[in-house]
């Protein structure tokens, strides 16, 4: 009997480059429904409830391409190694932020501007 798991080649942990695109455009509309709801501003206060679907929109849409810029910047800059000397907290640490914080970081940075955008 042949093992043939040609079907199951790719790693489970390694998403494909548009699976990941996905993952990020709907955290980037859950992160823009989220700043708008809860930003407690006169910008957003003020505004219409057209004027804050429109920053929703335009905010998502700018949050997912800055998460797709830091998924391009955590893939050109990611170390090999890691150096530390703050014991096991500060490894963890490190691991976590280059597993999502470029991504993150280019996120919220995208949502808030296009939502400052439409509302200013």
């Amino acid at each position: 009997m042949e093992n043939n798991d040609s079907l199951n080649s790719q790693d489970d942990e390694d998403f494909s480059l548009p699976t990941m695109w996905l993952v990020w455009a709907v955290v980037a509309v859950v992160v823009s429904i989220v700043m708008c709801v809860y930003n407690v501003s006169a910008m957003v206060l003020g505004a219409s409830i057209w004027a804050k679907t429109l920053a929703v929109i335009v905010g998502a849409i700018l949050g997912w391409i800055g998460a797709i810029i830091g998924q391009g910047i955590r893939n050109f800059a990611h170390p090999d190694i890691v150096f530390t000397h703050g014991g096991l907290f500060s490894l963890v640490g490190i691991k976590l932020f280059w597993l999502c914080g470029p991504q993150l970081i280019g996120l919220v940075f995208g949502v808030a501007l296009g939502m400052a955008l439409i509302l200013n």
